[in-house]
Order: structure tokens, then C-alpha cells, then sequence
């Protein structure tokens, strides 16, 4: 596993995910808290392309050796694809969760929820009081 760190080039959610912004494009994973916290992940399931996801709802499962954890997505729209690599070696979750361990990449549907997403200095704010 690697060093507590939030990145700068990403947004987050008080729900510990993670958000990369491309255009009309963002790829959703979690965070190093919430990898942490869950341990050891053994399986990801992730939704396939052509699935759509609403902000607020779950849209995958992540199985840790202490237990099974809903993923949340943190903004809505259309999956594009899930991460080939999760599917076999989904211990990349907990060794690079910003990198390799992203989780899905979807083509957003309502760009007026990225203003809900948290910038990394407030995220680790709410960290020190959650």
C-alpha cells in the first residue's frame, strides 16, 4: 500500500471517491482513506460500458478481506468503460488508487454536479473532522 496522499489534479466526495475531469469525460475511483479503510481488496465489481450511473448511487461493489463496500458515484452519466486491470489484480485499488486503481470512466450527463466536488484541501479538512 502507499503513503497517505490526495492529489490536486483530482476532486472528491465527503463519501471518499475520487474524480479526474476530461472535458465532458471524468474518471471515478476512491481514495486513499477509503482503500485504507477497506484493507486488502480481493474483487471489483465495476458496471460495463453503456451503463449509466446517477450521482448519489451505488454503481459497484468493491471486496475487501474485512468485508464487501458499495461504491457510490460521485457524478452522473454513462460508463464508457471499467478498469481491465481490476479485474485481475484489484490489489491495484490499494497500491496505486489514483493511477492504476481507478475504477470506471464515464461521459458526464450533468456537468452542474462537478460544483459539489470537493477541491483536495477541503477534502482533507473534512478528513480532520469526520
Amino acid at each position: 500500500m502507499t503513503d497517505e496522499n490526495y492529489p490536486q489534479d483530482v476532486k472528491y466526495t465527503r463519501e471518499h471517491d475520487w474524480v479526474r475531469l476530461s472535458g465532458d469525460e471524468a474518471v471515478f475511483g476512491i481514495t486513499w482513506f477509503a482503500q485504507d479503510a477497506l484493507g486488502e481488496i480481493v474483487y471489483a465489481d465495476m458496471p460495463k460500458a453503456d451503463i449509466t450511473v446517477t450521482a448519489g448511487q451505488t454503481y459497484g461493489e468493491l471486496e475487501s478481506v474485512k468485508a464487501v463496500s458499495d461504491v457510490y458515484a460521485p457524478l452522473s452519466g454513462v460508463v464508457l468503460e471499467a478498469n481491465p486491470h481490476i479485474d485481475e489484480e484489484p490489489g491495484a485499488i490499494n497500491d496505486d488508487c489514483y493511477g492504476q486503481g481507478w475504477l470506471v470512466r464515464v461521459r458526464l450527463t450533468d456537468q452542474a454536479e462537478v460544483e459539489s466536488l470537493l477541491e483536495a484541501a477541503a477534502y482533507v479538512k473534512f478528513l480532520a473532522t469526520a
